[in-house]
C-alpha cells in the first residue's frame, strides 16, 4: 500500500485549538523555522510564551536569530546529532523537559485531524488539498469547542444537582 500526500505543519494553543496551519510544498523543515515564527508573532505578537520544534527544525544559525529577536520567551529547539555541555545542560533542565513532553501534543492533533477527514482527499491537485486540509482544520477546532462547551455544560447541571440535594 503506498500512500502519497503533502507534509503539514501545524501549530496549537494551550486548549488544543489549531492556531496555524500550512500545507507545506518541497522545502525542508529548517527552513520553515523563522517563518512561522514570524507568522505566529503576527497573529499573536504578545502571547508567544513558550514555541516547540522537532530536531529537523534545528539549526546553530536558526536558534540565534529566534532568541535575538526576542519573539519568543522559552524556544523548545532540539539539536540534532550531538550536543556540547551547554546545550546538555539546556535539554536537560526541567522547564525544557516539561515543555518538550508537550510537544507530543502535535502528534495527536495530526490524529485529530485524520479523523476530522484528513485521512483521505477526494478532491484531485494541491490548490484542492490546501482547502481540505482547512476545512479540516476547521472541522477539528469545532470539535474541540463542542468538547469544551459539553464539559461547562456538564459542570453546571452537576453544580444544579448538588445545590438541590443539599
Amino acid at each position: 500500500r503506498v500512500e502519497f500526500g503533502h507534509n503539514m505543519l501545524i501549530a496549537s494553543d494551550q486548549f488544543q485549538f489549531i492556531v496555524y496551519h500550512k500545507v507545506i510544498e518541497g522545502v525542508a523543515d529548517v527552513d520553515l523555522t523563522e517563518d512561522t515564527i514570524d507568522e505566529l508573532y503576527k497573529k499573536y505578537p504578545s502571547l508567544l510564551y513558550s514555541v516547540s520544534f522537532d530536531k529537523g527544525f534545528s539549526s546553530k544559525k536558526v536558534k540565534e536569530a529566534i532568541v535575538s529577536s526576542g519573539k519568543v520567551e522559552l524556544l523548545i529547539l532540539p539539536k540534532r546529532g550531538k550536543r556540547n555541555q551547554e546545550e546538555q545542560e539546556e535539554e536537560n533542565s526541567k522547564e525544557f523537559k516539561k515543555l518538550r513532553n508537550k510537544h507530543s501534543r502535535v502528534e495527536s492533533d495530526i490524529s485529530r485531524l485524520e479523523h476530522n477527514g484528513l485521512n483521505t482527499c477526494p478532491d484531485k491537485g494541491l490548490g484542492n488539498f490546501k482547502r481540505y486540509a482547512s476545512t479540516g482544520v476547521l472541522s477539528c477546532n469545532l470539535h474541540n469547542l463542542g468538547r469544551i462547551l459539553i464539559n461547562q455544560e456538564r459542570k453546571e447541571k452537576d453544580k444544579r444537582q448538588n445545590k438541590h440535594a443539599a
